[in-house]
């Protein structure tokens, strides 16, 4: 499954905020985890309804937000 299948945006879900398929788990959440050096392994520990290919979509997810081209007003 691509990573683009694993994370969905539905308003009635999280008020429209990403979200790991069939979870309330917030990409936002995982990437947070990440950030605070949570390691895959305990990540999977602590949510065992996540899997490996998750948090990986979660990843390309974020990095794929962040590659937009900023446009600055003169």
């Amino acid at each position: 499954m691509a990573s683009s299948e694993r994370i969905t945006i539905d308003p009635s879900v999280v008020h429209g905020t990403p979200v790991i398929r069939g979870t309330r788990m917030r990409v936002s959440d995982v990437l947070a985890l990440l950030a605070a050096n949570a390691n895959e392994a305990e990540i999977l520990e602590d949510y065992p309804y996540l899997t490996s290919e998750d948090i990986k979509a979660c990843l390309v997810y974020a990095a794929a937000q962040a590659d937009h081209a900023v446009v600055i007003a003169s």
